[in-house]
């Protein structure tokens, strides 16, 4: 530990920030089990640790009750070592990796890292604010007070985080509205989309979280004077500092805070079938039976809302089988599961006047009220509706029994649509008396949960699939998979999707992906469609999804995007050992399955890129987002050399280089050393077995060791890790003077019954003939081609296996 008297005077000398609120006095400061509590006139700062790189700060003022309750965060506080100084002007209080700096007077508290360089500083503490419109969110609504909390911050800090959004990486600059709303349509500009999440990401490696559901603002330094604004109608003053020593270390140290994504089943990484929408049985069956006639691979199917009505508006809320569409429903999810197809249902919260559920809701009590306590009615574009109350139980009871009846017909995967809500009155009230605009913003995640809870109790050894829209803080640790809305069928719709991803990602929300071809429009472009399928292979879930004007399926476009679009979903498919092990690592630490550029290079020059981001840890891609692109620029980032995955063609790291577009693919690179597992294809992921796999490892003759692990499981057992179900294969190479050898070993859990293996040891990027090479210590005669050397391979996982060559 440093010495920090030396620290507090540097303190006294170099601070030049702004002071919090002058009005707030500061009396004392109590250190707690696992914290801190500080006294001021208006009230009480209670700080708690969660970790030495999680902090926890709440005001309570005086006469107010502190709010307990968070629905984001999971961890539990923790006891840390603090080491205290208490001086006369300023106390400190400091982990291995935070410092509190609480200033008496003036009073402020400030938080530096563990080198003592500021990470931020209150500005001003929460405080009250008259008259503040919120017209951006609530149209001519104005909430005459609300609640504030300033942070300085210096003027080269990069900003992320505020949930989803379509405004370029660096959000620094916007005061955005903190209000789940649809913007159908967006293309490459949105400021409020299905996801806004209080969350600010700096590029000095931190995070504040604001740890409130109720609506209101994060404003990002709109006014440009160095400031960050939390805004908010009511609820908990409570905020939470993140820190970590790489982007990595953070994200993982924020999803354990706010709990990790359940690994889901591995069709979730297979070809969707999906549009708005399948009319009936015998339009989904025949739609299948196309892929299969032209060995197009496909795992699921998702039905839009005719199954349970025929028509758009005025169906919603029915929530069971029209049997005139769908006459054998059962038989139907039966026959598609044969051939290795799940079947996926959508579902809303909305409960028209008009449905067939109508007045079993109101009977059962389950839906929203108004202000005189009747049903909440209102119209929306679906017709006149009430939303069901899933804060209380016999909502969440009544919800739950049409899930569960949905499931036991067969169905594999469930999709929530509209759970911004898409319109939700402020006037109506859910229980415990909560306003709609104080459960707004977390309706979806709540959702999720009752979904996601429900599997436990009743489908405990499965994995669910819950699509949605809308979520909030913390929506992962229920396997929500989410996406980014009714985004335009144009190149401008398409451009966006990148930022979005990987923004969604750097906030625990790591299978944040696109309706791939785009959803909203009439436009048929078979080049757009292509390049977005193409992006698609790189991206979290490859689901293809549009209106019906436009066939989102490959099977009913032209030949040429068909055929293009079968290349990319079956490279999809022999990648899936790869992106399985993505899903793991993302289950595991929080890693998101897209990164920034920026978390290979820390470089704040890279941070507004997101034309080229890393697919897992060694791919690099750059997807092409405009039309008739014949050349483009790429940065390749200066930590490796990479290989590119179609050629073999070698680029030096750390610079930016036009390479050539082919139709066929998007720029696509592997990093030098990289071990890269594959299979063969499979037209679903019922007939794939890691047992017949390709490993392709790409040579480094400058790096001498090189290690990868891939994770391997039955693909559906919930909690396979935990139950030691599963195999880990682990790759090695090293090579010096002319000498290589590449290990083979397997780490098994206690109820894995490991198979033997045939392996296609593929070494790219390699120039020398082999002299010798042993398998097993026995002599194989191989040579190599055009700088490739191909090994078959059988292997027992139980022993290690070592391939060791002399290469000339």
């Amino acid at each position: 530990m440093k010495n920090y008297k030396a620290l507090l005077l540097l303190l006294f000398i170099s601070f030049s920030v702004s002071s919090q609120n002058s009005k707030r006095v500061f009396k004392n400061i109590i250190q707690t089990n696992n914290g801190l509590e500080i006294n001021v006139n208006d009230g009480k700062y209670v700080l708690k640790f969660y970790s030495d790189k999680i902090v926890e700060t709440s005001f309570i003022p005086n006469g107010e009750q502190f709010i307990n309750k968070s629905n984001a965060v999971v961890l539990k506080p923790k006891k840390v070592d603090v080491i205290p100084i208490v001086a006369k002007t300023e106390s400190i209080f400091s982990t291995n990796e935070i410092s509190i700096h609480i200033n008496h007077k003036p009073f402020q508290v400030k938080y530096l890292d563990k080198e003592g360089n500021l990470i931020t500083s209150e500005k001003q503490g929460y405080y009250k604010s008259k008259h503040i419109p919120l017209d951006m969110v609530k149209g001519n609504i104005v909430y005459d007070t609300t609640e504030k909390i300033e942070f300085n911050l210096t003027n080269d800090e990069v900003l992320f985080g505020a949930g989803a959004r379509a405004l370029g990486m660096n959000r620094r600059g916007y005061r955005l509205p903190l209000y789940n709303r649809a913007h159908y349509g967006y293309e490459t500009h949105s400021e409020l989309m299905n996801f806004t999440i209080p969350l600010v990401i700096s590029s000095k490696k931190y995070m504040i979280h604001f740890d409130n559901a109720p609506i209101g603002y994060l404003d990002l330094d709109s006014k440009k004077d160095n400031s960050l604004t939390y805004e908010t109608i009511s609820g908990r003053k409570t905020y939470q500092i993140v820190v970590g020593d790489t982007w990595q270390d953070l994200i993982e140290n924020y999803t354990s805070l706010t709990g990790k994504q359940p690994l889901p089943p591995r069709w979730t990484l297979g070809n969707f079938s999906s549009r708005f929408g399948y009319h009936s049985q015998k339009e989904t069956e025949a739609t299948i039976a196309k892929f299969k006639e032209e060995k197009i691979p496909v795992d699921a199917v998702i039905l839009d809302l005719y199954w349970f009505g025929k028509t758009v508006q005025g169906t919603m809320g029915n929530l069971e089988i029209d049997k005139d569409s769908f006459p054998d429903m059962k038989g139907m999810i039966t026959r598609l599961k044969d051939k290795g197809v799940k079947t996926v249902l959508i579902t809303e919260p909305f409960i028209l006047s008009n449905s067939k559920k109508w007045k079993e809701a109101v009977e059962k009590d389950v839906l929203a009220k108004d202000s005189i306590n009747n049903p909440a009615k209102y119209d929306f574009y679906f017709g006149n509706t009430g939303i069901v109350d899933i804060y209380k139980k016999e909502g969440k009871t009544w919800f739950w029994n049409i899930y569960n009846d949905i499931l036991n017909l067969g169905v594999k995967g469930l999709w929530g649509d509209l759970g911004e809500p898409e319109v939700l009155p402020s006037w109506a009230t859910f229980g415990n008396n909560q306003k709609a605009d104080e459960i707004h913003n977390i309706y979806g995640h709540d959702w999720a949960r009752l979904i996601f809870e429900g599997y436990q109790k009743e489908f405990s050894k499965e994995r669910p699939f819950i699509l949605m829209r809308a979520g909030a803080a913390g929506s992962q640790r229920f396997g929500m998979i989410p996406w980014s809305g009714d985004v335009n069928r144009t190149w401008g719709g398409l451009q966006s999707q990148p930022e979005i991803a990987l923004q969604m990602g750097m906030q625990g929300l790591g299978y944040m992906h696109s309706d791939l071809g785009g959803f909203a429009g009439a436009n048929l472009d078979d080049n757009l469609y292509t390049r977005w399928l193409q992006y698609g292979v790189f991206q979290p879930i490859y689901r293809p999804h549009a209106q019906e004007d436009v066939a989102s399926e490959p099977v009913f476009r032209s030949d040429k995007a068909k055929e293009l679009a079968k290349k990319s979903i079956e490279l999809r498919y022999k990648l899936l050992p790869y992106n399985y092990n993505l899903a793991f690592k993302n289950n595991q630490k929080g890693t998101p399955l897209m990164r920034p550029v920026f978390f290979e290079e820390d470089d704040i020059k890279l941070m507004t890129n997101s034309s080229t981001y890393l697919w897992g840890k060694d791919f690099l891609v750059t997807p092409i987002l405009k039309d008739s692109v014949t050349i483009k620029e790429v940065y390749f980032p200066k930590t490796a050399n990479w290989i590119d995955f179609y050629s073999d063609k070698k680029i030096q790291g750390g610079q930016t280089k036009t390479v050539k577009v082919y139709e066929n693919s998007i720029p696509t690179y592997v990093r030098e050393g990289a071990f890269i597992l594959m299979s063969d294809l499979v037209q679903t992921t019922d007939n794939y077995k890691a047992d017949k796999l390709e490993l392709h490892y790409y040579f480094n003759a400058s790096k001498k060791d090189s290690e990868r692990e891939f994770y391997n499981d039955n693909g559906l057992t919930a909690n396979a890790f935990e139950k030691g179900e599963f195999e880990i294969l682990e790759f090695k190479a090293a090579f010096k003077k002319r000498y290589l050898e590449i290990d083979f070993e397997a780490e098994f859990g206690n109820n894995w019954n490991p198979t033997k293996k045939e392996i296609k040891l593929i070494i790219h990027n390699i120039n020398y003939n082999p002299k010798k090479i042993k398998v097993g210590g026995k002599r194989m005669r191989i040579s190599s081609k055009e700088n490739t050397l191909t090994i078959p391979l059988k292997w027992n996982p139980k022993k290690e296996l070592k391939i060791k060559m002399t290469l000339k």
